[in-house]
C-alpha cells in the first residue's frame, strides 16, 4: 500500500509541476488559479490538513489549544488575535517559525500531531478585510474543514453563507457548535437539530455536528492526569476519537492525495474554461491570415500579370525581326534576282568576292536587312523591358502601403491582451532592392547584341554557301553545254537530248533559289526563335525573383500580424491539449486512488 501510495504520489508531483509551466503562460486565467496550484505541491510535505474556520471569538484557537493541551499555544481574546494563518504541526519541542505569505508554523509534541496538521484561520467575518480574504485563500489546501460557530449564535445568516461558501470548496466538513456548555440538555437537542438539517440543506449531506467546549476541554487537561469525565463532557473526544478510529491510516492516504487532485481539479477546469474562452476570442480573428494569403495570392497574380504582358510584347519584337528577316531572305532570292545571285555565287567560286568584302562595312545580308529594318525591333527591346521594373516597383509599394494600412487596423481591433504580444513594427520598408532587375541589364544586352551581330553573321555564312552551291551549280551545266556543243555540235537525237538536259540542269538550278530562300528564312526564324527563348528565359528569371522579392516585402510587412494569429492559435492549441492530457491523469490518477487499501483476491490490501 506504501508502495501503491508513493507511486501515485509521483505522478500528482509530475502533473503538478506540469500545470504550473503551463498555467502562467494562459491568457485570462487568474494568477490565485496557479498559486491554489502551486499550494497543492504544499500537501506533498504536509500531513493530513484539519483547518479550523469560524467567524472570530468563535473558539477556533481554544479548542486547538484544548486539544493540544496548552491553554497559551494560540493568542486568545475577545478581539480579532489572528491575523495570520498558524500551522500547528509535531516536533520534539516547541517552536514558532514564520513561513512566509502571512502563514506562521508552530511546532509542538502532541501525539495528534503526529497523524493531523490543525490550522488555525482569522476570523471570517473579521472587522479587518484582510483576515477573511486570508481564510479564503488557504481553505483550498485542507484536508477537512472544521466549521466552528457559537452555540448562542448556532446558523445565523452569517454561518449559512460560510457552509454555501465550504460547499464550492468540495472539502468534507465538520461543525463544531462551542460553549455548549451554556445550554441544557433541552437546548443541546434542539441546537444540534437544528444545525444538522440546515447544514443538510446547505450542503446537500448530513455532516457529523459535535456539540463542543473549549473551556471544559482546556479544564480536563489543566492536571497531568487526564480528567477523562470532563474531557468527555467536553465533546472533544469526539475529533480525537475521529482521528483515532473513524480516520484510519487509508482514510488519511487517500484523503491526502485527494485534496491536490481535488485543487488542480478545479484549476485545470477553469483553465479548460479559460483556453477555450481564449480559442473563442481568436476564432474570428482566423480570418486574418486566410484574408492576407488571398490578398497576396491576388497580388502575385497581378504582377505576373505585368511580366507576362512584357514579354508578351517582347515576343512580339522578335516576331518582327523574324517577319522582316523572311521578307529580306525572300527579296534575296526571288527568280528576278538570279542572274546577280549566280554572279555573286560565281564571285565566291573564284574567289573575288573575298576581295569586294575587305573593301565592304556591310555585307550584302546586312544591307538587305538594313533596307527591312529587320533588326530595328530588336533594337527596340531595351525600351520595352525597361519598363518592366519599375511597374513591379510601384505595384510592390502601393500594395505594401495598402498592406500597412490593413494590418494595422487589425492590430488595432485585436483584444488588448492579445494585441501586447504583437511583435515587430509594421512599416513600409525603409528601402527598396533594385539590384535584382539592374543586374538583368548587361545579360540583355548580350543577347541583344547575338542576335543583330552572330545572326548576321550566320545568315552571311548560310547565304554565301548557298550561291557557292549555286554557282557550281550552274557552272556544271554551263561546262557540260560547252562541251557538248564544241564536241561536234548537235547531229543527232541523243545530243540533242543530252542538251535539253543540260539546259534544264541550269534552269533547275535557277528555279530552286526561292525555295532555298525558304529555307534559309526558315533556319532564320528558328535561330531567332532559340535566341527570344533564351531571352524570355533570362527576362522571366530575373522577374521572377523580383516578384518573390516583392512578396516576401508583402509577407514582412503583415507577419507582425499574421505570425501572432498563427504562434497564439497555435499555443492555445497545445495548451488545450496538455491541460486534456491533464485532465485524463487526473481522472487515471482518481481511478487508481480509489483502489488504495482494497483487498486483491489474495486478501492483499493495494
Amino acid at each position: 500500500m506504501a508502495t501503491t501510495y508513493e507511486a501515485l504520489r509521483r505522478r500528482e508531483y509530475e502533473l503538478i509541476s506540469n500545470l504550473l509551466t503551463l498555467l502562467p503562460k494562459i491568457d485570462n486565467l487568474d494568477e490565485s488559479r496557479v498559486l491554489q496550484v502551486r499550494d497543492a505541491l504544499f500537501h506533498a510535505d504536509h500531513p493530513f490538513l484539519m483547518v479550523f474556520v469560524g467567524p472570530f471569538s468563535s473558539g477556533k484557537s481554544s479548542l486547538i489549544n484544548a486539544l493540544l493541551g496548552k491553554p497559551d499555544l494560540l493568542r486568545v481574546g475577545p478581539i480579532p488575535t489572528t491575523d495570520r494563518i498558524h500551522i500547528l504541526r509535531w516536533a520534539d519541542g516547541e517552536q514558532r517559525m514564520d513561513s512566509g505569505n502571512q502563514v506562521d508554523t508552530v511546532f509542538y509534541p502532541s501525539p495528534l500531531l503526529q497523524k493531523v496538521s490543525f490550522v488555525d484561520t482569522p476570523g471570517l467575518e473579521s472587522v479587518f478585510q484582510t483576515h477573511e480574504e486570508t481564510t479564503r485563500r488557504f481553505l483550498h489546501r485542507s484536508d477537512v474543514v472544521i466549521l466552528v460557530m457559537l452555540a448562542t449564535q448556532a446558523m445565523t445568516s452569517r454561518n449559512l453563507e460560510y457552509l454555501q461558501m465550504l460547499r464550492g470548496f468540495g472539502k468534507k466538513i465538520i461543525i463544531m457548535v462551542n460553549q455548549a456548555d451554556l445550554l441544557s440538555d433541552e437546548e443541546r437537542k434542539t441546537v444540534t437539530e437544528y444545525v444538522t438539517n440546515q447544514s443538510e440543506d446547505k450542503l446537500g449531506y448530513k455532516p457529523e455536528v459535535w456539540l463542543v467546549s473549549a473551556k471544559k476541554g482546556l479544564q480536563a487537561k489543566k492536571v497531568d492526569t487526564l480528567d477523562q469525565q470532563l474531557w468527555r463532557e467536553s465533546g472533544l473526544d469526539q475529533l480525537e476519537s475521529y482521528i483515532e478510529k473513524q480516520l484510519s491510516d487509508v482514510d488519511r492516504m487517500k484523503q491526502k492525495l485527494q485534496t491536490p487532485l481535488q485543487i488542480i481539479q478545479n484549476v485545470n477546469q477553469v483553465a479548460l474554461e479559460a483556453v477555450q474562452a481564449n480559442q473563442s476570442v481568436l476564432d474570428q480573428y482566423q480570418s486574418i491570415t486566410g484574408n492576407v494569403e488571398q490578398q497576396l495570392a491576388s497580388y502575385k497574380r497581378e504582377q505576373e500579370k505585368i511580366v507576362r504582358e512584357v514579354s508578351e510584347e517582347v515576343r512580339g519584337k522578335f516576331k518582327e525581326t523574324i517577319d522582316r528577316g523572311g521578307e529580306a531572305i525572300q527579296d534575296i532570292f526571288q527568280l528576278s534576282r538570279a542572274l546577280s545571285s549566280v554572279w555573286r555565287g560565281f564571285t565566291e567560286l573564284i574567289g573575288l568576292a573575298r576581295l569586294f568584302r575587305r573593301g565592304q562595312q556591310y555585307s550584302y545580308t546586312r544591307l538587305a536587312f538594313e533596307r527591312y529594318n529587320v533588326f530595328e525591333p530588336i533594337r527596340e527591346l531595351p525600351d520595352v523591358v525597361d519598363k518592366l521594373a519599375p511597374r513591379l516597383e510601384g505595384k510592390d509599394m502601393q500594395d505594401v502601403d495598402d498592406l500597412v494600412k490593413y494590418a494595422k487596423n487589425e492590430v488595432t481591433a485585436l483584444p488588448e491582451n492579445i494585441r501586447d504580444k504583437v511583435i515587430g513594427d509594421i512599416q513600409s520598408p525603409l528601402r527598396y532592392d533594385r539590384g535584382i532587375m539592374q543586374s538583368l541589364r548587361p545579360k540583355l544586352e548580350a543577347i541583344e547584341d547575338e542576335a543583330l551581330k552572330l545572326e548576321t553573321e550566320t545568315l552571311d555564312r548560310s547565304l554565301r554557301n548557298v550561291l557557292f552551291a549555286l554557282a557550281i551549280w550552274e557552272v556544271l551545266a554551263i561546262v557540260g553545254t560547252l562541251a557538248l556543243l564544241l564536241g561536234g555540235g548537235v547531229n543527232d537525237g541523243n545530243t540533242l537530248i543530252i542538251l535539253i538536259l543540260l539546259v534544264s540542269f541550269g534552269l533547275i538550278g535557277v528555279l530552286l533559289m526561292p525555295l532555298m530562300g525558304r529555307v534559309l528564312k526558315t533556319q532564320h526564324a528558328n535561330r531567332t526563335l532559340k535566341i527570344e527563348a533564351r531571352y524570355i528565359e533570362a527576362l522571366s528569371k530575373s522577374a521572377d525573383e523580383q516578384v518573390k522579392y516583392g512578396m516576401k516585402l508583402r509577407r514582412d510587412v503583415v507577419a507582425p500580424l499574421t505570425r501572432l494569429v498563427e504562434s497564439q492559435t497555435q499555443i492555445q492549441t497545445d495548451q488545450l491539449n496538455q491541460l486534456q492530457q491533464s485532465q485524463q491523469e487526473m481522472v487515471s490518477i482518481e481511478s487508481d486512488l480509489v483502489k488504495i487499501g482494497s483487498r486483491n483476491l489474495f486478501g492483499i490490501r493495494g
